[in-house]
């Protein structure tokens, strides 16, 4: 099915490889986010020139439009939208959380309408995991329910009991029906807000049902940077270490080389796509909002130590004109560099854990990243 081997490590950051029937993923490493079936701006062939090994897809938004259904007819998500690498679709578990005022939850699963016309939608692990199986997805994930921070510890207590009775029944329902499309791989879960304690046990309960990999829930959903990151180097060690380890939703680039540096491989964050949709930019220097008047009359490229197609073929006076114009190309090449940044830099990681330097990698980059655009 997916085969993970830890080939350097450097501290607690690791440099790996994940085999899967789709290709093979060179860790740490970045997902773009294709929630519905596209890396928006993106054609497939444009994300896997920019070296994207693995893009992501996401169960609920797929369910609604164009259906499961339709996709399974279609020959499954990867032959749908002509991607031939490895995908991983996100269960609808982030949906209990961003959706909350529209829907039901109890033990059975969650009740939502949908965010298009009102309808009723069930959601429960074995509805989650039959959906997955329809898209044909790499790897799958369990439902789960994702709390918003702060919250008791009553509730999250609560909370990581549901989602480790949902990972048991999605792990059944894999176990009870194939799906057409072959054997898929199956990520858990685990919560626990900021009670480390609290996520240590729900991290034990997980790993007792036994998945292909695991994944950090619950962060990046309202808590302070400091307490994600507490949480995230105190559990990220004590996940399996044999086992991919995917830090969910996560995030910035000081965001992605703090993961890494715990111990984590895997990230996704629609923070790079939707930012360059709003015109700002990640560059070595910091991010900017190419919107901005100073750069009306600027040659010169928007990050000069970048080395995609945008950056050397661009100046930030055209990529503005674009913007201010709402020009689909400003989106498409906003969009290309932002990917490519931030897929340079898990590449640049994993050769400096390789070399036995994340820890210098990190302090150059940081150094340089905070220093502003043309040192301002």
């Amino acid at each position: 099915m997916i085969q993970f081997e830890v080939e350097a490590n450097c501290g607690n950051s690791r440099a790996g490889t994940l085999q899967t029937p789709h290709g093979k993923i060179h860790t740490p490493i970045f997902m773009p986010v294709g929630t519905l079936g596209t890396v928006k701006g993106m054609t497939p062939e444009e994300v896997a020139e920019i070296g994207a090994e693995i893009i992501l897809g996401n169960t609920y938004h797929l369910h609604l439009r164009p259906g499961d259904d339709l996709v399974k007819k279609m020959g499954g998500l990867h032959k749908f939208m002509n991607w031939h690498g490895p995908i991983l679709t996100d269960s609808g578990g982030f949906q209990v959380f961003s959706l909350a005022k529209l829907l039901k939850l109890n033990e059975e699963g969650v009740e939502i309408r949908s965010h298009l016309d009102g309808t009723k939608i069930k959601l429960t692990p074995e509805i989650s995991i039959a959906i997955q199986q329809n898209l044909g997805s790499t790897i799958m994930m369990c439902l789960d329910e994702c709390l918003e921070l702060p919250a008791t510890r009553i509730e999250v207590e609560r909370s990581i009991g549901l989602t480790a009775r949902w990972a048991k029944r999605c792990k059944e329902a894999r176990t009870k029906s194939r799906g057409v499309f072959g054997e898929q791989a199956l990520f858990g879960i685990f919560q626990g807000g900021g009670e480390l304690d609290l996520r240590e046990q729900s991290l034990e309960q997980i790993v007792e049902i036994d998945f292909d990999g695991y994944a950090i829930g619950g962060l990046s959903v309202g808590e302070s940077k400091e307490e994600m990151y507490r949480v995230a180097h105190h559990i990220a060690p004590k996940m399996p270490a044999e086992k991919p380890r995917y830090l969910m939703g996560v995030g910035d680039p000081e965001d992605l080389l703090e993961g890494i540096e715990a111990g984590i491989d895997m990230f996704d964050c629609v923070m790079p796509t939707r930012n360059a949709r709003n015109g700002s930019l990640f560059t070595s220097r910091g991010k900017i909002s190419i919107k901005q008047s100073r750069f009306q009359q600027d040659p010169e490229p928007l990050d000069p130590d970048c080395a995609c197609s945008t950056c050397q073929n661009y100046s930030r006076a055209y990529l503005r004109h674009l913007f201010k114009s709402n020009e689909i190309l400003g989106v498409r090449l906003n969009t290309y560099h932002n990917l490519f940044f931030y897929l340079s830099l898990v590449k640049g990681a994993r050769a400096a854990i390789k070399q036995q330097r994340f820890s210098a990698f990190k302090k150059d980059f940081l150094e340089k990243y905070r220093s502003g655009l043309d040192g301002d």
